[in-house]
């Protein structure tokens, strides 16, 4: 079956996470990517956090899947020539390297557009244009920077960062969006482009229903739906919510059965209006149905926090699947805390191809997250990352270099 992005040849120059995630979500979808690294070293992340001496790290392995790897040395002159043909032989350029970099490598924007009218460059940076524009920007910073941290935890804690990449991961998607979009509009233009995700943006963009409280808060002063109404205090910026759901359905985390062994015996449980009389049911509180303190949702605001503590004291004499099993048969929204280990081991996502098992020359089998993005015409198939530099002779014979020619730059280590 022919893959969406069959025909498109991308130009991977990323490392670490935000780049690598972009394009291997373009190798999933079909595009052919040519990832190119530093001969004897490759992508930092290939030795980082190993669990296996001397062999690929699961941070490199699990970004890196469907790619060709050549390797190159671009500062060498006879290494900038095969650049120039591998720009001219592609569509899209995939490129997070610290601010400027590839302009003193010799491939500014109008020096590509030369090579390649319809070259398209695509770039990660940490902050756009601005007083932050050159500053070097990582996961937790892009986090902080965008909105996430000073809005995630507890009232009474510190700023917290989340275990969601939606920095570097989160701009990676964004960037594979833009890319996708300027190849479309490159079919009527004829012309490339170029295509930014800053990761301060991608994050905000995921922050938006904080920017939307923020300008709530400004106007009124407070917000029902936060832990702290009625009985705390609002300050002039969006506070820290705890768990609460961030829009019109009120939720929280809850305890369930073994919470003091196990970290997530925990069930996410939201008190939606329209089944409110069910919820009551279950846990015993027929009473509140019709007590002018519980019935209505505007009644409710204010004693969330005992409602929720009346319903934990439910979930606690069930396990978290006990509880959400009963809680469906009555179509009360709710959710367990899932663990990296049980999702790991869930059948279902197996399945449906989210969790794919990937079989690694050197590593072995291993579990690794596959293509969220199902199509019916696209068929996704996880391939194993590739070595280093194991397609460099393949693809500089496609680029129409000679073996001896390949055999020249191997001797004098251009790649």
């Amino acid at each position: 079956m022919a893959k969406a992005l069959d025909g498109v040849r991308i130009l991977d120059f990323t490392h670490v996470q935000s780049g690598p995630t972009c394009t291997q979500l373009l190798a999933w979808l079909g595009a052919d990517v040519i990832k190119v690294e530093r001969a004897g070293a490759g992508d930092i992340t290939r030795e980082q956090l190993r669990d296996i001496p001397g062999v690929d790290s699961l941070y490199f392995t699990m970004l890196n899947h469907n790619k060709r790897s050549i390797t190159l040395d671009a500062k060498n002159p006879k290494g900038k020539q095969v650049l120039e043909r591998l720009v001219k032989h592609c569509d899209v350029l995939v490129e997070n390297f610290a601010p400027g970099a590839l302009d003193r490598m010799g491939f500014t924007w109008e020096r590509i557009q030369q090579l390649n009218p319809r070259m398209i460059v695509a770039s990660v940076k940490g902050f756009g244009p601005g007083p932050y524009q050159d500053c070097k920007v990582y996961e937790n910073v892009a986090q902080c920077a965008g909105g996430s941290a000073s809005t995630t935890g507890f009232d009474d804690g510190p700023p917290l960062v989340t275990g969601a990449q939606i920095g570097d991961s989160g701009t990676g998607l964004h960037l594979a969006l833009g890319i996708v979009a300027a190849l479309y509009q490159r079919m009527s233009t004829g012309r490339g482009q170029k295509v930014l995700a800053a990761m301060q943006d991608g994050v905000l963009n995921l922050c938006r229903v904080k920017l939307r409280d923020q300008q709530r808060l400004a106007r009124t002063g407070v917000m029902q739906e936060y832990p702290q109404y009625p009985h705390g205090q609002f300050g002039s910026a969006v506070p820290r919510a705890g768990n609460a759901s961030g829009g019109g359905q009120p939720g929280w985390i809850i305890k369930c059965k073994g919470w003091e062994k196990d970290p997530n015996a925990y069930l996410y449980f939201i008190a939606q209006a329209p089944v409110w009389k069910e919820i009551c049911k279950v846990i015993g509180k027929e009473e509140w149905i019709t007590d002018p303190d519980y019935a209505t949702p505007d009644a409710r605001l204010p004693r969330l926090l005992q409602v929720f503590a009346t319903v934990e004291a439910w979930t606690m004499t069930k396990t978290k699947f006990e509880a959400m099993a009963e809680l469906n048969q009555h179509d009360i929204p709710c959710g367990p805390i899932l663990s990296m280990e049980e999702l790991a081991a869930e059948p279902s996502l197996r399945a449906t191809g989210t969790v794919v098992e990937v079989d690694h020359p050197q590593r072995g089998k291993y579990l690794t997250v596959g293509n969220p993005i199902k199509m019916s015409d696209s068929l996704t198939e996880v391939m194993r990352s590739p070595l280093l530099g194991e397609h460099t002779q393949e693809v500089l014979t496609e680029l129409g270099l000679s073996d001896s020619e390949i055999r020249t730059l191997r001797a004098e280590k251009v790649i």
